[in-house]
């Protein structure tokens, strides 16, 4: 059996961080699958998603790296033909990915103690985003 569904954010922009997931496993409860494939998508080139513990110094030290590996100030070549300035916004979300993939065993969601579903959004401004929730699995 396969299920889809959807969950609506809106971010603020410049790695804005949000936890989605309760979203996810709301999504998992309506569906009565109990083991199976969780997948989250984001139909964008400027988000992304990945697990963290959702804890601020986590958060802070995610952000820091990403400042460190794709730098908001560098010249981009992205920039230059779109004039945009998101370039490093496109990077980031190359760099992290744009869907995860999470087994469920027994009708829940195997995540770590710590492990949170994080969606960021790279983009330079507000979005509203729309991410896709796909479960795959049997309901028995």
């Amino acid at each position: 059996m396969v299920h889809s569904a959807y969950v609506q954010v809106s971010t603020r922009g410049h790695a804005d961080m949000h936890d989605i997931t309760q979203d996810v496993e709301r999504a998992l409860t309506e569906t009565g699958v109990r083991n199976g494939l969780v997948t989250v998508f984001t139909a964008s080139s400027t988000s992304a998603l990945t697990t963290i513990e959702f804890e601020s110094g986590a958060l802070a030290d995610l952000k820091r790296a990403l400042d460190e590996i794709a730098p908001v100030n560098r010249d981009y070549a992205h920039n230059l033909r779109w004039g945009d300035g998101n370039g490093h916004s496109h990077l980031r979300a190359a760099l992290l990915k744009p869907s995860l993939s999470i087994p469920v065993i027994d009708g829940r969601l195997t995540l770590g103690t710590w492990q949170q579903i994080l969606f960021v959004d790279f983009d330079v401004r507000p979005r509203q985003r729309q991410l896709v929730i796909q479960i795959i699995g049997d309901d028995e």
